[in-house]
This record gives C-alpha cells, structure tokens and sequence, in this order.
C-alpha cells in the first residue's frame, strides 16, 4: 500500500494556508502465508517532511510543509520522496561545529536483540551536543543556549512518554518562539507534526523498555534570505521505540524513525522579542514497522505483519542515521 500525503503553502503568522491532500492507489496484498516473515518481508514504511523559513521585518513563521507518508510492510522499511530531494542531508555531514552520540550502549537485551538498535545508547544519553563556541555573530552563551534549546525539544518530542500520550502539544509548542507557536501548534491536528515529534495512536502501548537513539547534531551561523542572522542547528537522529508486541521475531516490536530537522535561533538584534527564540527550518522523516493508517494522521503505532510490496534490498538500513532518505519504497 502506498498512501503519499502532502501540504504545501507555509503556515502564515495571520492566516494558516489549506492543505493539499493527494492519493494514489492502493497495491495488491497476497495473502499471508503460513511461514513466520522473514526480515526482508516484514516491511512497513511511511515518510514525511515540514519545513519552515524565518521572513524579514518583525519576522513571521512560514512553515513550508510537506508531509509524506507511505505504508509498507513488518518490522523495517524505507522512505523515499515522490521526486529526488535537492539534497540528502543525512549522506554528508553537515558544515559547521557537530557532535555524535557517544554513550556506550547498555548490554543488549530484550526487544531490541537483533537488531542493530542493541547497541544505540538509551534515551537522553544518545543525544550528544557539540562543544558551544563563539559562531558568526553569536557569542559562546548564545550558541550554548540555543544548543540546550535544541536538545529540551528533542527529548520532549521524541523521548517524553508524558508528550506522547498527553491531549495536547503543549509540552513542546511553548518551547518555541512566541511567533512560532501558532504553526507548531496546527502542525498536530494535520499530522505534520509526525516528522519531528512523536504521538501515540490510541491503544498503542510502549514496553517498558528505554527507547534507543543514535545521531548527530551540528550548528552553523548563517543568514537567511532577508538577511536575518540565525543560528542553523541540525538534528540526524535515528529513535527505535519498544513496542508491547507477542511475535517472538528478533525486532517485531520495534518502530524506528528517522529524522532530519534544521532548527534556527534568529539574533535578538534582528528580530522581535515575539519572534526571539526557537523556530523549525524544515524536518523530514522516515518511519518503519508502523500503523500506516495511524501515521497518516502523525500517530505512532507498530504495524502488522504483511507479505506486499517489492524485496527489501538493505534491511538495517533505517537503523543507519548515515544512510540517504532517498531509500526505495516498500510499500
């Protein structure tokens, strides 16, 4: 199954835009055999991305968004854009001070065994932050905040079990510059949101066990088109999430996502105390193992065992925070 949705049209500071929703259709399903799926076939895969652009004057949030999601098949799967990306973040590193996660891993044990998420450091201490240093027009303080800011947002949005289940986004949304608050905030009910926060479907139930993380975080000092300096933080990160599953296969219960998210922190001096603070450039993302249906709406949930779609040529591939998010589809 192929489900690809999209939104185009930034999210204005006065008036959101209307989404622009396309489908195509459905693949054929076989029958599920008899036979326990093998990795290769226990494929299911959705992608996504948002992105956002800080604009001149007071400045007002423009969150360019695209969102994609596309359903495939078990326990991992590949994401992939309708057309080629202009650039594959996650293939080269990018430009500026970075840090990787660097926590030794925990004995592996328990849901992640077999899979390469055994060896990821648990929870917060896989998100490592680079050494803060004097960047551009921002003083050392200005980075190191805007690093903390960065790292608070990730852990509530990928880690908080709290966030995940909570009625509304609030836990993060307040994060965000006040400027920037009314486009997170609409991100949620579109399911945009799922590119760079996570959610809960109803009745999904996380295991106990600590979600695994690997990535990258890099920072640069940079302008954007009206000339506003800004601090350009870029998250790669890799989350394997635990779900409560009864398949004894190695992996059957564990969902990963990957995303890419460029955050920025405009110079007070160039902006508006309501625009001062935490804005998202863009965030795209893929997810395997999951609930096709759910993501559609920017929910978490681990997919069922299914038996369409085309061989997975590289299946730890999704685990790899290095590998391009311009993977085949599965679906």
């Amino acid at each position: 199954m192929t489900d690809h949705r999209s939104a185009s049209d930034p999210h204005a500071a006065d008036r959101p835009s209307e989404d622009t929703l396309g489908r195509v259709p459905e693949w054929l399903r076989q029958p599920a055999p008899e036979v326990e799926p093998g990795r290769g076939d226990r494929l299911r895969i959705a992608l996504g991305g948002h992105s956002g652009k800080l604009l001149g004057g007071v400045v007002v949030l423009a969150l360019l968004a695209f969102f994609g999601l596309v359903g495939g098949l078990g326990y991992q799967g590949f994401q992939r854009w309708r057309e080629p990306p202009a650039e594959h973040p996650t293939v080269s590193l990018p430009v500026g001070e970075q840090a990787s996660s660097s926590a030794s891993p925990p004995p592996a044990a328990g849901p992640f065994d077999g899979t390469p998420a055994a060896g990821f450091p648990e929870g917060t201490a896989g998100i490592a932050l680079p050494r803060a240093k004097r960047t551009g027009a921002f003083s050392e303080k200005q980075v190191a905040d805007a690093l903390a800011k960065v790292r608070k947002a990730l852990i509530t949005a990928r880690l908080d079990r709290t966030f995940f289940t909570a009625k509304d986004p609030e836990r993060l949304v307040r994060q965000f510059a006040p400027d920037a608050r009314a486009g997170v905030r609409d991100d949620f009910p579109t399911g945009e949101a799922g590119t760079y926060a996570t959610r809960l479907a109803p009745g999904a139930r996380l295991a106990d066990d600590e979600p695994r993380v690997k990535g990258r975080i890099s920072y640069r000092a940079t302008k954007d088109r009206d000339g506003i300096r800004i601090l350009e933080v870029t998250t790669n990160f890799v989350w394997a999430y635990a779900f409560s599953t009864a398949r004894p296969a190695p992996g059957a219960g564990v969902v990963v996502v990957h995303d890419t998210v460029k955050w920025s922190v405009p110079h007070p001096a160039d902006v508006t105390t309501a625009s001062a603070g935490l804005w998202i450039e863009r965030a795209d993302s893929y997810a395997s193992n999951i609930d096709c249906a759910a993501l559609d709406k920017g929910l978490l949930a681990l997919g069922r065992p299914s038996f369409a779609g085309p061989a997975d040529p590289d299946p730890d591939a999704v685990f790899d925070p290095d590998k391009t998010v311009d993977l085949p589809d599965t679906c």
